[in-house]
């Protein structure tokens, strides 16, 4: 029976994936395809405008004039990217695309948002029993706002929110009216106060309890945002590196893929916020039981979590157990390969799931979901049952994203002088690889059950290990990167292998990262029979070959369109999923 289950499985996989790829086209010329659909009506629309690298000043204020001849207004400059934002005429869009100065142009798309046993699970506690709870550093939480919970304080009282800042047209509170981002700084920082004490049951801290944190509020008090807020977001927390020591982002929130990541001005914001020396962390998505176009979930991750640069992270359950032998994932997780560009996505997981943190008192999210406030008898003894005011149950990609912000903190407060990539690298390879072959889960609601498979789509390098991530003393060689691998076809031969196309400065190549340690673990996509050994890691080397139990049947057809030739509508992050697994 298991047998043929899991030959169901894989080969469900292999056909869900063929879908993938074979959706869509990339966009061509100037415009991208949704602003090609929205027509060109006399309405003003929001356009970013992406410049031709290398275009003077005199050239970006011949687009700043056309924009205005044609009854539109420049709204902001970016410098985080080369690109502007504009209001305008939507019918004036097709003559602007023909400046040569511009080399894309998108709507400025709207973004959504995407402890009591996760943080053992993680090996977060023995971490803080050697001192490693993220002193010094900074983490810029790019959300709906943070409310000064007491769990964010110092131990004199001060808050540990360092820094704020408003970008919500309309909206001039730096607090939190929706209640997601107090929830993500409280898994980021919480040191647990307000759960602590004689007759504690559970303390909830987060992953670095002494960490500060930036708060750059991109969400209003519905949840959602745009763009050019959270792109103006990241531009802050570059400036302000130096000034809070800012080493690591954290966006729980993203938007549909429509477009490489080349070109996706989100992708390219969170590219150079890399580039200088910024760890960026994202949620990967609430859309891994999507099946709308035919692929079970696969092709379903979010922007900016598509890009190769950043850390993508999927959502585990902690199963309420402090051992991680157990957990399992989430069904709602989303899994790669990307949308347009087959990146390998996520990079790891952790715990996501009813995740215990810190409540905005009086938020929406309590409002719409009272339910999910946390009794205070739950984490108190000899209390009622009456609800907390401090505490909330979410669950989610957007809770898992922020277990990694606070590992990354932690491992540069060990060592300052780690590159992001070497803390991606460090994180990707210390994970924990050991997994079922597939589980599933059946919800109540529907009787509708969920098959999950273990594979580099599902999982990416395996679960988050923060003390085995603190251990990794591996070196990384100066102006490596650790660039996502790409999933690729032969067109000769027919066989799906990954491949590093990213040229000789990527980390991991032709030779194993770092000798004999596998990155990727030994299960490649599904079962021990598929291992990836020394001398097939990369390259031309067979991904799904005969000894799948699929068979021949994993060449996945010669009608399959490859490289940057697909396009599928990919995952928007919600605040915490409404299933329960």
């Amino acid at each position: 029976m298991k047998t043929n289950t899991y030959k169901k499985a894989a080969k469900a996989l292999l056909l869900a994936l063929c879908a993938v790829v074979a959706l869509g086209k990339a966009p061509k010329g100037k415009l991208s395809p949704d602003l090609n659909a929205a027509g060109r009506g006399d309405s003003s629309v929001d356009v970013i405008v992406q410049f031709v690298p290398g275009t003077a000043a005199n050239g970006k204020a011949d687009v700043d004039n056309q924009v205005r001849r044609q009854g539109g207004s420049v709204q902001t400059h970016f410098n985080i990217v080369n690109a502007a934002m504009y209001r305008m005429p939507a019918r004036a869009l097709t003559a602007l695309a023909n400046n040569p100065n511009i080399s894309y142009i998108t709507p400025d798309r709207a973004v959504k948002m995407n402890l009591e046993y996760a943080n053992p699970a993680v090996g977060a506690g023995i971490a803080m029993n050697y001192g490693w709870d993220g002193s010094g550093l900074g983490v810029a939480v790019i959300d709906s706002g943070i409310y000064l919970h007491p769990d964010l304080n110092n131990g004199s009282g001060a808050t540990r929110v360092v820094y704020s800042q408003n970008f919500v047209p309309g909206e001039s509170t730096t607090s939190d009216p929706y209640g997601h981002g107090t929830h993500v700084a409280g898994i980021v920082g919480g040191n647990g106060s307000m759960s602590n004490g004689s007759n504690k049951t559970f303390t909830f801290m987060g992953i670095a309890p002494r960490v500060n944190l930036v708060n750059l509020r991109v969400l209003n008090s519905l949840g959602a945002g745009t763009d050019s807020a959270v792109i103006l977001a990241i531009q802050t927390a570059v400036q302000l590196k130096s000034l809070y020591n800012i080493r690591v982002i954290n966006l729980s929130l993203g938007r549909p893929v429509m477009e490489s990541y080349v070109s996706d001005p989100l992708c390219q914001a969170v590219e150079n916020a890399w580039k200088a020396g910024v760890v960026v962390v994202v949620a990967a998505g609430n859309r891994g039981r999507d099946n709308s176009q035919g692929t079970n979930g696969y092709g379903t991750i979010g922007s900016p979590g598509n890009d190769p640069y950043v850390i993508t992270v999927g959502a585990m359950r902690d199963m309420s157990t402090a051992s991680r032998s157990d957990d399992l994932m989430t069904t709602y997780s989303s899994k790669g390969p990307t949308a347009v560009n087959q990146i390998v996505k996520p990079d790891l997981v952790a715990p996501g799931n009813s995740i215990i943190s810190a409540l905005s008192p009086g938020s929406q999210i309590q409002t719409l979901y009272p339910g999910n406030v946390v009794p205070i008898n739950y984490y108190k003894s000899g209390n009622n049952s009456n609800s907390s005011y401090w505490y909330y149950r979410l669950s989610g990609t957007s809770m898992a994203a922020p277990m990694v912000s606070g590992a990354a903190a932690l491992m540069l407060q060990k060592n300052p002088a780690l590159s992001p990539d070497a803390v991606k690298a460090r994180l990707m390879q210390s994970a924990t690889k050991a997994f079922p072959l597939y589980s599933s889960y059946t919800e109540p609601a529907t009787a509708i059950t969920y098959l999950t498979q273990y594979d580099i789509f599902t999982v990416g390098a395996g679960y988050l290990d923060v003390w085995g991530a603190l251990n990794n003393t591996r070196l990384v060689p100066e102006g490596k990167r650790a660039l996502s691998p790409k999933a690729v076809k032969n067109t000769l031969t027919g066989v799906v292998s990954l491949s590093m196309l990213w040229g000789d400065t990527v980390l991991w190549g032709d030779t194993v990262l770092w000798g004999d340690s596998l990155v990727w673990g030994t299960n490649v996509i599904i079962g021990s029979s598929i291992l990836w050994g020394d001398s097939i890691l990369w390259g031309d080397s067979i991904l799904w070959g005969d000894t799948t139990p699929a068979g021949s049947t994993v060449l996945w057809g010669d009608t399959v369109l490859w490289g940057d030739t697909s396009q599928f509508p990919a995952a928007v992050l919600t605040a915490g999923d409404k299933t329960s697994q």
